[in-house]
């Protein structure tokens, strides 16, 4: 299949890892510098939610994990304009997976540098006020919120 080689899969996922202290793992990005975020990435065409998540957990911040939650829940957000290239041209649209990943405490972390300049911990209202992606803000005030579901 042409399309799964040469374009990439609308679908990704959004790990937001924290502490049983309250802090949360923010990344940022090389590029576009000064884009902060949690772990995320697009799945693989032949790989599952939980798997891209465990995947890109894993290549992004050195952490293995097989604790990681399924929030069952899916965000969907029209592309980045500088983005859109890497997508087949009928694509606008991204459906993100959610998952989070609570540890006991701060954790150094292992960055990819062709991704990711630094990371830090943030307590969860300045993570949430520091993090570009709408969803990610969402998923962060949730956490912090303790939603009770």
């Amino acid at each position: 299949m042409t399309d799964s080689v040469q374009y990439k899969r609308p679908e990704s996922v959004l790990v937001v890892v924290y502490t049983k202290s309250g802090e949360v793992l923010l990344l940022n990005r090389t590029h576009p510098q000064g884009f902060w975020q949690s772990v995320t990435g697009s799945l693989e065409w032949d790989e599952s939610p939980a798997q891209a998540a465990r995947r890109e957990l894993h290549e992004e911040t050195g952490i293995l994990s097989e604790h990681i939650h399924d929030c069952k829940q899916q965000y969907r957000f029209v592309i980045r304009p500088e983005w859109r290239d890497r997508y087949a041209p009928e694509v606008s649209e991204n459906t993100e997976h959610v998952f989070t990943l609570e540890l006991d405490s701060m954790t150094d972390i292992q960055m990819n540098p062709e991704e990711h300049s630094e990371f830090c911990w943030s307590p969860f209202k300045q993570a949430a006020d520091r993090v570009f992606s709408w969803t990610n803000k969402q998923v962060i005030q949730g956490l912090f919120q303790g939603s009770s579901d």
